[in-house]
């Protein structure tokens, strides 16, 4: 359901230089599955994920997400992708001057939805998260946990198949950080597709999974009670 195959990708550097990012990379995640991807800042993971919402396409090779293939798709047909996609960011991104229940729903506005259809989703996905009692509080009010709650809901607010996290606990205390993997699993035993990376082993050797991880510029899958 989310293929690489013999993907390369690079970035500039000052004069005509480049560095390698991703280079020859192959890859196949199923539907239902859980990964972790580990490995040290700058190693490719954001880049990754960044490639499987087409925010960045590949030099060679090809990105292949459902149906959407990365050297066939229309740029017109990339929102179309993201719809069947949720991704959560290590700093929450939540609009400062809107309710939880506002950011939640934003994400329907944009997509064209409106009335009973938002309410209904955006009270699902809180509930989901377990924020149904703080729709009307501002991101000012919550703690760093309610925020990941609140971004996890807008999250899967479009009900994804493909749940993307880019170091979604890194902002956070362990305890809190363990809470919101929990949850992460939680979506994932219902059957979402979860892709996290993250650079918090110790999370990951307490709820194994399915590991990949950058090592000298190849990503290879390792088993996570090593790490």
């Amino acid at each position: 359901m989310i293929e690489f195959r013999n993907v390369s990708v690079s970035y500039p550097l000052p004069g005509r230089a480049r560095r390698a990012v991703l280079e020859n990379l192959s890859l196949r995640i199923d539907r239902g599955e859980m990964v972790y991807l580990t490995g040290p800042t700058g190693s490719g993971k954001s880049t990754l994920l960044r490639m499987i919402y087409m925010d960045l396409l590949p030099e060679e090779g090809v990105v292949q997400v459902g149906d959407y293939r990365s050297d066939m798709i229309k740029s017109s047909d990339i929102p179309y992708l993201r719809r069947s996609l949720g991704v959560v960011f290590q700093d929450f991104q939540l609009l400062p001057d809107r309710s939880v229940y506002e950011n939640v729903a934003f994400t329907l506005y944009v997509t064209g939805k409106s009335g009973a259809e938002v309410k209904s989703r955006v009270l699902g996905a809180l509930a989901r998260v377990g924020l149904s009692h703080k729709q009307k509080r501002y991101p000012h009010e919550l703690s760093g946990g309610e925020q990941q709650r609140v971004a996890i809901a807008r999250a899967i607010v479009n009900e994804p198949w493909i749940l993307l996290a880019d170091e979604p606990t890194g902002n956070l205390d362990p305890a809190v950080a363990e809470e919101i993997l929990k949850l992460l699993i939680g979506l994932h035993r219902q059957g979402m597709t979860l892709l996290m990376a993250t650079h918090d082993y110790r999370l990951v050797r307490t709820y194994p999974m399915r590991t990949l991880a950058f090592m000298s510029g190849q990503l290879v899958e390792v088993d996570p009670r090593t790490l």
